[in-house]
């Protein structure tokens, strides 16, 4: 199953901890490990383009939205994220002129926000650089392991 028989970056060598009270404890760890060093891949990727890794989950879920507006409160039941505040995250896509937030036509209390061509632009953009930093990162296992680690993920939250 796996091709390399020597792992470039264990966990027991990366925080220096060489035993763990059973192997549930050590695959917590190793989660958390691993989503900080992807976190951190994601932040420096992102960095040239001026925004973080949640403004860039917003623009993304705009851009999926197909040109239709969204809520406020979509928007963070469908972010990654679940503690960002992307009331706060929308005000600062809207001063760079990535979103437009529109009153809704059918309730005034509401606030739909839309992404703007200059937002879909730096969008393509920082994905492009973003999923060729992830794969060159990622290239130490292939698209089969990397579909087992993904369902072995669901299976973990399920």
């Amino acid at each position: 199953m796996y091709r390399h028989t020597i792992f470039k970056m264990r966990l027991e060598d990366e925080i220096k901890q060489s035993k763990f009270k059973n192997e549930y404890q050590k695959v917590g760890i190793n989660l958390i490990f691993t989503a900080s060093w992807l976190n951190k891949i994601n932040t420096e990727s992102l960095r040239p383009f001026n925004i973080s890794i949640q403004q860039f989950n917003i623009l993304r879920i705009l851009r999926g939205m197909s040109g239709k507006p969204a809520s406020v409160k979509l928007l963070t039941e469908r972010m990654i994220d679940k503690m960002s505040n992307a009331s706060r995250l929308v005000e600062k896509l809207k001063t760079k002129g990535l979103v437009q937030r529109v009153e809704c036509a059918q309730d005034r209390r509401q606030v739909d926000v839309l992404i703007t061509k200059k937002g879909l632009s730096l969008l393509e953009k920082a994905s492009d650089a973003l999923e060729s930093k992830i794969q060159e990162k990622l290239q130490n296992i292939n698209e089969e392991e990397a579909r087992t680690i993904n369902t072995l993920l669901d299976q973990l939250r399920g």
